[in-house]
């Protein structure tokens, strides 16, 4: 029986041994009605052919051995409903393994990694309010991706967290702009990282403000084209479709769906895409749109088009996807028009990527998504009073 003209049984490697045996008996044979240069030209080709198969073919054998190395741990994952809500779900080792909760803190099982331990809110879903004034200082950052090494690197340079990653920020402020999830193959690491920053922060006198990027409200609503492909072993596994592990009967998504898409800190306003000249002529006001985003958030995208404020919200010229800043299409003018409207002098944004943090308009425009997500460094932006500054990966700071 012969597969693609080779015995079965006989392996890629044996054959070309073989090969470059039986073409060495026959040069051996001709040996002697050749010039020995004729000979060089005629065998090297020969054997280079042989062994050039040798190495591709050992190189094909390669795939089975990595998938045996490229085992997914990861979780915890915690559901709500009655028969779930005291169990904490992992995946070690592409195995399902479950833990009890007890009072409220989660501990992983044995051999599972690095996996976070955290200890649950108890008012998760609890909404803050979107605007505050007279905070101290303010960090930050964009669009991690899923890239937590990167993003608890840049905390430690920065001093915003300590080597054991918690909050020493005191009563500063931390903003994320959107963008935790996709891409990435950390994202639960970054979620639950930031979940229990989240209680410290607030400890401290501080606040960390996660705001919805438009990656957030494609998971949600099922669009799941840029999800790490990890990540469908923990959701085969957990007999669930990736965005049903984040639903808002889940810790993790009940506590999402409590956080804002827009928020004002002093006379900055922060959000993940931007604010066009639209927002403007719309009269909108920012608790208005935080609430509808929270509100609509499980929506289909059909149903989202067919509400013509909706469609601008959650869409094109709508804040988590406006890139209208960084085409041109705005004079300085439509800028401070967009300034006067929320009573502030930076709008910080993240969304469209920068190989730093980035200026514009006279610093009127701050943008802060600097490619973290390509895992390999990033940068934050650092607001103290009447001071701008780039936070570099390593720790420097340069005025903006």
């Amino acid at each position: 029986m012969l597969i693609n003209s080779m015995p079965v049984g006989f392996h890629p490697i044996m054959l070309s041994i073989t090969r470059l045996s039986r073409a060495s008996q026959w040069v051996l044979t001709q040996q002697k009605k050749i010039t020995p240069l004729l000979w060089l030209i005629t065998v090297l080709p020969l054997a280079s052919l042989s062994f050039t198969s040798l190495a591709a073919n050992a190189s094909e054998a390669e795939p089975a051995l990595k998938t045996q190395e490229n085992s997914v741990t990861d979780g915890p994952y915690v559901f709500l409903d009655k028969t779930q809500k005291d169990t904490a779900y992992w995946i070690c080792q592409s195995e399902l393994k479950q833990t009890p909760i007890t009072k409220a803190q989660l501990t992983r099982p044995a051999s599972c990694g690095e996996l976070p331990e955290p200890h649950l809110h108890t008012q998760v879903a609890t909404v803050e309010p979107d605007t505050f004034t007279h905070v101290s200082k303010i960090v930050a950052l964009s669009d991690v991706h899923g890239q937590f090494d990167v993003m608890i690197n840049l905390l430690k340079a920065h001093k915003i967290i300590d080597t054991n990653n918690h909050w020493t920020f005191s009563d500063g402020h931390m903003v994320m702009t959107g963008d935790m999830f996709d891409r990435g193959h950390q994202v639960n690491e970054v979620l639950w990282f930031l979940y229990a920053l989240d209680q410290e922060a607030q400890a401290a006198g501080g606040r960390l403000h996660l705001l919805m990027g438009n990656h957030e409200q494609m998971v949600f609503r099922g669009d799941l084209r840029y999800v790490n492909e990890r990540y469908q072993v923990s959701a085969d596994l957990l007999t669930r479709s990736y965005d049903a592990l984040y639903n808002k009967d889940t810790e993790i998504g009940q506590w999402l769906r409590s956080k804002h898409t827009l928020v004002k800190i002093n006379n900055i306003l922060f959000m993940h895409g931007g604010i066009s000249p639209e927002w403007v002529e719309r009269k909108l006001h920012i608790s208005d749109a935080n609430q509808l985003f929270r509100q609509h958030l499980d929506d289909k995208k059909a149903d989202l088009k067919k509400d013509d404020l909706l469609n601008f919200l959650f869409f094109t010229n709508g804040p988590t996807w406006y890139r209208g800043y960084f085409k041109n299409e705005l004079k300085e003018s439509d800028i401070d028009n967009i300034l006067d409207y929320f009573k502030v002098e930076h709008i910080v944004v993240g969304h469209t990527s920068q190989e730093q943090v980035l200026g514009l308009y006279h610093n009127k425009i701050i943008a802060i998504d600097s490619s973290i997500k390509e895992g390999k460094s990033g940068e934050l932006l650092l607001i103290k009073p009447n001071k701008l500054s780039r936070g570099l990966y390593h720790g420097e700071l340069v005025t903006l």
